[in-house]
This record gives C-alpha cells, structure tokens and sequence, in this order.
C-alpha cells in the first residue's frame, strides 16, 4: 500500500469522526460516484420493473433493488479507496472496473450474509485486500472487533433516512392539497397505496424507493470505508509509519549534500609556502616566552563552553532556535503521550457505609440470608427429592402407562358448515326493494356481492373466503370483456365509499348503476 501517497490525514479518531471522514469523502468525490451509480442502476431498474409488470407483481422489483445493493456498493467503494491515494478514477474507469472487480466477494454478500448488520465496515475487507478462506475471517474478526457496534448504528441510521426520505416524497403531493380538502384527500390517498394501488402508483412507489436508496447507499459505504481506515489506524500505526516516511525522504536529499562535504574534506591539502612555516615558529616562540596564566579551577572550567575553542567563535550558533523547535514539538497534539478522557461523575459521590453504622441483628441477619441463598439450591434440590420419594405411589404407575401403546381413535363429529345466505332469483328487483325501503347499505352489500359471484363465474376463477375488494379487481382482469372490467370497477369504487366513508350514491346514480351491472351480468329486471 502507497501510504506516502495517501491524502487524508490519518490519525487515530474516534468512531464517529471516522464515520464522518469517510461521509466527507463522498460528498468530495459526489459526482465521480453517482455518475455511474445512476449508470448501472437505471437500466437494471427498468428491466426488472418491466419483467415484474409483465408477471402483475410490481413490488418484486423494489425487492430485487435491495437485495442487490451489495453488488451496488462496488461503486462507491472503488471510487473512495482509489481517490483517498490521490488518484479518483473516471466514470469510465469505474464502469470498467465492474467488469470483473470484487465479483468473488458477492457470493456471500448476496446470500449467508445478505442481512449482516455491519456489512458496511466488512466490505472494504472483502473487496480491498484480496484474502480467502480462513485468513479472509479472521481479518474480518480483527478488523470489525471494536467497530461492529458503531456499524450496526450506522446501518440503523441509514434504514431510517430511506425510510424518512421515501415517505417525504410521498407526502409532497399532500403540500398542494387545500387544507379543507385534506381529510378526504389522505383517505383516498390511503385507499390509492395500500388497498387498490393501480400499476401506475406501484410503479412510481417503486421510483420513489429507487431515488431514497441511491441517495443515502453511498453515504453507507463511506461511513463503513471510514471506520476501516480508523480500524486500520489504531491496530498497524499507520500515522507513525508516515512520519517515518516522510523523514526517510528528507533525510536522503540531505544525505547527498552531507557525502559531498564529507569528500571536499578527505582531499589533500595544499603544502605550506616558506613564509607560513617561517610564521608558525614564530608564534611558537612567542607562547614558550611569554608569562604563563594563573590555573583555573576545575569547576569554573566544567563551567565554561568549550565549543569555541573546539570550533571557532565564528561556529558557535546560537541555541534559543533549536529550544523553540523542542517546545514546539512537544506542543503538538500527535507526539503528546497525555490524553483526556471525559466521563461522567456525581457532584457528591455516594459514600460507602460503613459495618458499624448497623445494628448487630441487622448484619446477623444479613449473614443468615447470605447462608442461605449460599445454600439454597442445594437444600430445594434434596427438597425435592425427598418429595418424589415419598409421593412414588401416586405417580410412578402413571410413569409406567406411558409406554403403552396408542390409545383408540375417537369418533370426530363434524359440524354442519353453515353456508351464506343465497342470492334471490331476480336480484336487480330485490335490490331495488331494499332501497326504496331505506335500507340504503344493505341493498348495496347485496349488489356489491351478485357482481362478485358474477364476476368470478365470468373470470373462471374460485375466489377464497373473505377476499378484499383489492383481490376482486385483480381478478376481474381475467374477464374477457372490457366493458364487464369497467362496471364491475364502479361497482368496488361505490361499495368503498359506502363502507368506508358513509357516501351513498344518489337515486339516479344507484338505479344507473343497476341497469349497467344487470345488462352486464345478465340479472332479470
């Protein structure tokens, strides 16, 4: 691994910090991200929700989405581990590497280990460093140890931004509604989504799904690539291995300098002229006659600096500079051995009793319970035993009886299934009787089920007990006729508002809708 060329500053942080470096990245690198994402995606969700249309089961398609989000996430986690060195990757690159990049690791990730909680922070493990078998486990073991509790909030926290950004979407339509049409307009969106959602509407919840998935998925993969790198940094020193780096450079560009001095001063020196030699002795001369220097003593020796007599006046430099980059080194946070931990504490923390401030039957008694739960098993156990003992007359014959063999077959007595009430012989006729005579909902039930058993014979299907008004629909699309589908639909829409919103059709209304269902399904007038 290139970590002189890495460029984040990596250090040891916390969890969370970690969580939001690895988020700083992708908002950093957004559009080299979700360029291809949107490319790879898109087209897969048209397929599926085109094959899913075509088997009438449009929610299989938001379920494909998802569960492919594994295979997904490449994407994002090849763009980040690549720019985190300097070197972010194209749309094209990234697409290319699809190809064939990470394809061993799906296997598990879409199978045994589709619903691992921290998915997120074992990822860069599975795709990144190319190990197997046993030693691909136990890196896992190594690597989410200390982490796999901020993964699993992690994946919590994203479940639930999906599911805030899906449903805001959803009730954007709500902020055109005027607020006296409110009511009726959640009733009838309630009634559009979950009890007769039309293809159109699954269609566009699945769209919605899509969006809220894509927003937030790389957002996951960042958190889980930030607490690997922070993994990284605590258990292999990555930050001290930088540093030492980063010195061994600098010390080899003044490493050539240093050689060269060093042979400039290896070279012979030129020989002494006469006058040099003749000025030499001299000075020799003048030091034998001259007077000598009283004898220092030895303290006030040690106490003076012999760099200048070692090295010259001229070579002594000035030491407060290198103090300063002392104090300065240890002033950084990085080299500091000290670190602060903040917890929570009482302002007046509880004092421990002491043994003499109870009374002697007190801790007497205190010592009798502690004997006792000490022992108690043991003496409920003998108990017990004791019990079975003396009580083996009363049941150890019922112990015996048990092996034998099967006891006769009772005689089961079936109930007569009362069956529903049966349609009248003119229907249309009696309908309309219950209407004239107030009994509104009831001549309604009785309509809304003639067209159901008119429709299933019509359909050539079997309807189950207690089937909803949503399933009825999606049977009537078995009728062959378009305009027995369409009445057969008014007839749903108006049983709904008299059942679940107290509407009932106006007399015009009702005796149209009577003459539409009778000429379609054949009932006597």
């Amino acid at each position: 691994m290139r970590l002189e060329s890495v460029r984040v500053e990596l250090r040891p942080r916390s969890q969370w910090e970690a969580v939001e470096l690895g988020m700083a990245l992708v908002r950093r690198h957004a559009a080299l991200i979700w360029r291809p994402w949107m490319l790879v995606t898109l087209p897969l969700f048209a397929i599926f929700n085109a094959t899913a249309w075509a088997l009438d089961m449009l929610w299989l398609a938001t379920v494909a989405m998802w569960w492919l989000l594994p295979l997904f996430d490449r994407i994002p986690m090849f763009v980040l581990s690549r720019a985190v060195f300097g070197d972010p990757p194209a749309a094209r690159q990234t697409l290319a590497a699809q190809r064939n990049w990470g394809w061993r690791a799906m296997r598990g990730m879409l199978t045994w280990r589709r619903f691992s909680p921290w998915r997120a922070a074992t990822l860069p493990v599975d795709l990144l460093e190319g190990l197997q078998g046993p030693a691909l486990r136990t890196r896992r073991g190594v690597i989410g140890n200390g982490i796999q509790g901020h993964a699993v909030l992690v994946t919590i926290a994203c479940q639930l931004f999906v599911a805030s950004l899906a449903i805001s979407l959803v009730m954007l339509a709500l902020m055109f509604v005027p607020t006296e049409l409110l009511s009726e307009s959640l009733r009838a969106m309630w009634s559009l989504l979950f009890e007769q959602p039309p293809r159109g509407v699954q269609l566009a919840l699945n769209g919605v799904l899509w969006l809220a998935m894509s927003a937030v998925e790389p957002f996951f993969v960042g958190a889980g690539f930030g607490l690997y790198l922070n993994r990284r940094v605590h258990i292999e020193a990555w930050d001290i291995e930088i540093a030492l780096r980063r010195m061994r450079s600098r010390v080899a560009t003044v490493s050539a300098v240093l050689l060269v001095a060093c042979s400039l001063s290896l070279l012979p020196a030129q020989p002494a002229s006469a006058q040099t030699m003749q000025r030499m002795q001299e000075d020799r001369e003048r030091a034998a006659t001259a007077p000598k220097a009283p004898v220092e003593d030895a303290a006030e020796r040690s106490r003076r600096p012999t760099l200048p007599e070692v090295f010259g006046e001229e070579a002594v430099v000035d030491h407060a500079p290198f103090a300063e980059s002392v104090e300065r080194a240890y002033a950084d946070p990085l080299l500091d051995r000290k670190t602060v931990e903040r917890v929570w504490e009482k302002r007046k923390p509880d004092e421990p009793p002491q043994p003499g401030d109870y009374p002697g039957f007190l801790l007497a008694l205190a010592k009798l319970f502690a004997l006792v739960g000490e022992f108690g098993l043991w003496l409920v156990f003998g108990s017990l035993a004791l019990l079975l003992a003396l009580t083996a007359k009363l049941w150890w014959p019922w112990m015996r009886g048990i092996a034998r063999g099967p006891l006769p077959e009772s005689e089961i007595v079936q109930a007569a299934v009362v069956s529903p009430e049966a349609l009248p012989d003119d229907l249309a006729d009696a309908v309309r009787t219950l209407w004239r005579a107030g009994r509104r909902r009831r001549a309604l039930a009785l309509l809304y089920r003639g067209s159901v058993e008119a429709m299933a014979l019509r359909a050539g299907i079997a309807l189950v007990p207690g089937a909803t008004e949503a399933e009825c629909l999606r049977a009537s699309r078995r009728m062959p006729e378009a305009e027995d589908r369409a009445a057969f639909a008014g007839m749903v829409r108006t049983w709904q508002y008299a059942a679940y919103a107290e509407r009932m059709p106006g007399d015009g209304e009702f005796e149209s809708l009577v003459d539409d269902l009778a000429q379609r399904f054949g009932w006597s007038r």
